[in-house]
């Protein structure tokens, strides 16, 4: 059976891809795009109003919603100390409350079908940090947390959730990776770091956008899908380490955690 899926941020980059790939095998597309088999939606995923609305004319000119994509999103780019209030308040308005207003408006729908699948487009920077990137590792750390906690909520209504944490695409404008997107405006004490960054994103070896377009429709289509994946090389090469890292440094300072729950009575005495 076809399945109907909701994509939000379809118009380019990765969120087209998926668009076009869950097309070409025949299912049918709420997104903005084009097509016989396309629902074309205008939604603004900072509108809350036009989210709902958006929402429910799919579930009702579909019938069900098996396939919820949260893609849109962007990033911003600056140094913490660069990076303004309100940057930072836009960059979360689209990044982590555009994908929970989607998800609360297909809820209902998916625990009254009795399930669905909501996948949450996240990144590398949702695990792993990188200078210049504070504002937007931030908004894929506070998506991944909602996220993680969503799966154990809704598991009982027969709702996957998947994290889905891409490496870096060739997409338009490197927007579905760091290069893109807001810029902060630059403080000349972090011209050596924008150096350096430039030069690495030199070496990044750029992932097949159409690639991943065919992997998520065996996401979609697994009995048991993970809670979360990587898109591509660079989630293995990067994360692994980083996690080890963690767990060495806690078991280092594990003595101070240790003192810091309870007061032996020789240091309540001194």
């Amino acid at each position: 059976m076809s399945k109907v899926w909701f994509v939000t941020g379809a118009s380019r980059g990765l969120g087209r891809q998926f668009v076009e790939a869950a097309l070409s095998r025949g299912d049918q597309v709420a997104a903005a795009a084009h097509g016989d088999a396309v629902l074309p939606l205008a939604v603004d995923v900072t509108d809350p109003a036009a989210v709902s609305a958006g929402v429910q004319r799919a579930a009702e000119h579909f019938g069900r919603l098996d396939v919820v994509v949260n893609n849109a999103a962007y990033g911003l780019l600056g140094a913490v100390e660069e990076v303004t209030e309100q940057q930072l308040r836009d960059q979360f308005e689209t990044n982590l409350l555009g994908p929970l207003r989607v998800v609360l408006a297909a809820l209902p729908h998916l625990r009254a079908q009795g399930g669905g699948h909501i996948i949450q487009i996240s990144s590398i920077g949702g695990l792993a940090v990188f200078p210049l990137g504070g504002g937007y590792v931030a908004s894929k750390w506070a998506l991944e947390g909602l996220s993680e906690t969503l799966a154990q909520e809704v598991a009982g209504f027969g709702v996957k959730v998947t994290l889905v944490e891409p490496s870096t695409y060739a997409t338009e404008g490197y927007s579905d990776g760091a290069a893109g997107g807001v810029h902060a405006e630059p403080m000349p004490q972090y011209d050596g770091l924008r150096a350096g960054f430039a030069e690495f994103t030199e070496t990044v070896e750029f992932g097949d956008p159409a690639a991943a377009g065919q992997a998520i429709l065996e996401l979609a289509d697994a009995e048991d899908p993970p809670l979360r994946v990587f898109f591509g090389i660079q989630g293995h090469q990067i994360v692994p380490q980083v996690y080890a890292d963690r767990l060495a440094t806690w078991a280092e300072w594990q003595g101070l955690a240790e003192r810091a729950h309870r007061l032996t009575p020789d240091a309540a005495r001194g």
